[in-house]
C-alpha cells in the first residue's frame, strides 16, 4: 500500500476504534468498513513487467474507454484512453523506459472521467518520458471523485518500464499518447493493468 493510503485511512480505523469503546457499535462498524476500502484503494501490488524494450506497457489499471486521433506540441499522435473506477489499484506506472521530460499541472473542472471531454477540461498532470524508440506522453486527469492527482518524479529523473511513477486519488482517467506508427495490442473496452498490461508496440 502507498504511503497516502495510511494519511487516509488510519483515522478511520481510529475513530472506529473510539466508537466501539463508546458502544456505538452501527457508527463504528460503518468508519471501519470506510477505513477498509480506504485501504484496498491505495494498494499498491507488484507487477510482473514485460522484459521485452519494444514494448508500451499500461500506466494505469482500469477499461480501456477511447482510441482516437490526438496531438501533443503540434504532432499527431494516437490517443488511448483509460478509465480507473475506485475499486481499481490507482497506483500509476511508466509506460516504457526512458527519462522524464516535461512536467506540466493544469486546473480544471471535474467531469465525470469516463467522457472524452474530461482529457481536455479537466484537471490533469502532463508528462513525457523520452524513450529509446521515441516520445510517449501520459495525462493523469482528476475525475469526478478524485481532488488530487500525485506526481512523485522530476524532469531529468530516469525510468525503468513500469516503474512507480504517481497516483490519483479516488475515480480517475489516463491518456497515453503514443505515435500512430505503433502496432496497439488493446481495443476499446479491455481490461489492462498497470505496468503488465501491453498497450502496443513499437516498430523496430
Amino acid at each position: 500500500m502507498v504511503k497516502e493510503g495510511f494519511w487516509y485511512g488510519l483515522p478511520l480505523m481510529l475513530a472506529s476504534g473510539g466508537l466501539m469503546g463508546f458502544r456505538l457499535y452501527g457508527a463504528s462498524a460503518f468508519f471501519l468498513v470506510l477505513g477498509l476500502l480506504v485501504f484496498n484503494f491505495f494498494r499498491d501490488p507488484d507487477r510482473e513487467i514485460p522484459p521485452d524494450p519494444q514494448t508500451i506497457v499500461s500506466p494505469a489499471d482500469g477499461r480501456v474507454v477511447e482510441i482516437a486521433d490526438g496531438a501533443f506540441e503540434g504532432q499527431p499522435l494516437r490517443q488511448v484512453s483509460i478509465f480507473m473506477s475506485p475499486l481499481d489499484v490507482h497506483v500509476n506506472r511508466a509506460p516504457v523506459a526512458g527519462t522524464v521530460g516535461k512536467v506540466c499541472y493544469r486546473q480544471g473542472t471535474f467531469r465525470i472521467a469516463s467522457q472524452p471531454l474530461a482529457s481536455v477540461e479537466n484537471e490533469q498532470n502532463v508528462f513525457t518520458v523520452e524513450g529509446r524508440q521515441g516520445r510517449v506522453v501520459v495525462k493523469q486527469i482528476a475525475g469526478l471523485l478524485a481532488r488530487r492527482i500525485v506526481f512523485w518524479k522530476r524532469p531529468g529523473d530516469a525510468l525503468a518500464r513500469g516503474e512507480r511513477v504517481g497516483l490519483i486519488k479516488f475515480g480517475s482517467r489516463v491518456d497515453v499518447l503514443i505515435d500512430r506508427a505503433v502496432e496497439l495490442q488493446v481495443k476499446v473496452g479491455d481490461r489492462v493493468r498497470a505496468g503488465s498490461s501491453i498497450l502496443g508496440r513499437f516498430q523496430i
